[in-house]
């Protein structure tokens, strides 16, 4: 089964106006299949295949000169020395679409040579992501799944277009993580001790982030906590979701919220091996949280846009679980609340009617998502089901 992108005609649109297009996002994510069918006119180098590495970190000019028109270069992070060249060609030789980069780790999130690629190709590039497929593309491929089913097999197309098994799937996936590609990244001294961080992170899904409470339960320092939740955003496993604040600079000290890019993977991680387990299980709530707010991290994304998504909590109780911001009109936001109930409850809307009172015209939009099926506009709410019919 091959799979629609959404991504997809951002990607064309972007290479149509810049030399170089930067696609990353989590491994297996679909990044090189959407690359190679949207640009298949040009010749394809994986440099994760060792002879292919050897030659570009070897002779950098001298690879590049295979490609006079350009090339789809598969996991960038393994030789950086590639991009200062790539800047002097496509300075040399000015013209759109001429190279397309996908690496495996957020380059604005690391530290280290590949943190430079906005310098190296400031104005030549433009940086998209690609993060495992969205409930949309399953849709538009075809699957209605159920929620429960969605919760459990995460968003990596080979799991669906193959029939995989989830968690012989996850399970490789991860231990393909740990062994292969964090050792790129730092070195780490105690794998079993990072596991088992990870998995305890996942048990945390939804949750404010409380990093001595977490390195405590694990037995590391609190920096070390910090270093390894700060590689696990750079390499797609989590993402981190700040609070509202009106004031910015209340936004960086104050801390945000935990998610995992895959739900299925966080499902996988607490020890979910069959989907039935889901129906009765404590943290369903929480997975079906992380669940809808990867799906707006998702639809920004495929948009080609930074997603401006924010929790609101304020010391009276009030809480409303995203506060969305559109760019397209400053200073107006939308509220969602998420509910993993497959029944619609009128007081789920309360914490929105306190929250609009007090941001009064700012806000432009609210909306429920829940586990039902159904699909309807109630009291001006947009609500919204993600439950199979």
């Amino acid at each position: 089964m091959v799979f629609t992108r959404s991504l997809t005609p951002v990607l064309i649109e972007r290479a149509q106006r810049y030399p170089v297009v930067t696609l990353t996002g989590p491994r297996q994510a679909g990044k090189t299949t959407v690359c190679r069918q949207a640009f298949a006119h040009l010749p394809y180098a994986n440099l994760e295949r060792p002879d292919t590495r050897e030659f570009a970190l070897a002779d950098p000019s001298g690879f590049l000169a295979q490609f006079e028109h350009g090339a789809v270069l598969d996991e960038i992070q393994r030789v950086p020395a590639l991009l200062s060249w790539i800047q002097a060609r496509v300075d040399e030789h000015p013209g759109p679409g001429q190279f397309i980069l996908t690496g495996s780790h957020n380059f604005d999130l690391m530290s280290g040579r590949m943190s430079d690629i906005r310098q190296s190709l400031a104005g030549r590039t433009a940086l998209l992501q690609l993060l495992p497929m969205s409930v949309n593309e399953l849709l538009t491929a075809g699957l209605r799944l159920p929620v429960e089913q969605l919760l459990f097999a995460g968003g990596y197309p080979r799991i669906h277009a193959d029939a995989l098994d989830p968690v012989v799937t996850l399970a490789d996936y991860f231990a393909t993580y740990v062994e292969r590609d964090l050792r790129q990244l730092v070195e780490l001294k105690n794998l079993d001790e990072f596991r088992r961080f990870v998995k305890l992170a996942a048990g945390r899904v939804g949750q404010l982030l409380n990093l001595h409470s977490l390195a405590a339960d694990v037995g590391v320092s609190d920096h070390t906590a910090q270093a390894w939740i700060s590689l696990l955003e750079a390499s797609y496993v989590v993402r981190l979701v700040r609070p509202w604040f009106a004031n910015l600079g209340k936004r960086l000290i104050k801390a945000p919220k935990l998610y995992f890019c895959d739900v299925g993977l966080a499902a996988w991680l607490i020890g979910i091996t069959d989907v039935a387990q889901l129906a009765t299980h404590p943290l369903r709530g929480s997975l079906f949280e992380n669940l809808v707010v990867m799906e707006f991290v998702k639809h920004a994304l495929n948009q080609g846009l930074a997603p401006a998504l924010h929790f609101y909590r304020d010391s009276a109780g009030l809480e409303v679980d995203l506060l969305v911001e559109y760019g397209v009109s400053p200073g107006q936001v939308g509220l969602v609340e998420i509910k993993a109930g497959r029944t619609f409850h009128g007081d789920w809307l309360q914490p929105m009617e306190r929250l609009a009172g007090i941001l009064g015209p700012q806000v432009a939009r609210r909306m429920v998502v829940y586990g039902g099926a159904e699909s309807y506009v109630r009291a001006g709410v947009q609500v919204v089901g993600l439950g199979a019919a």
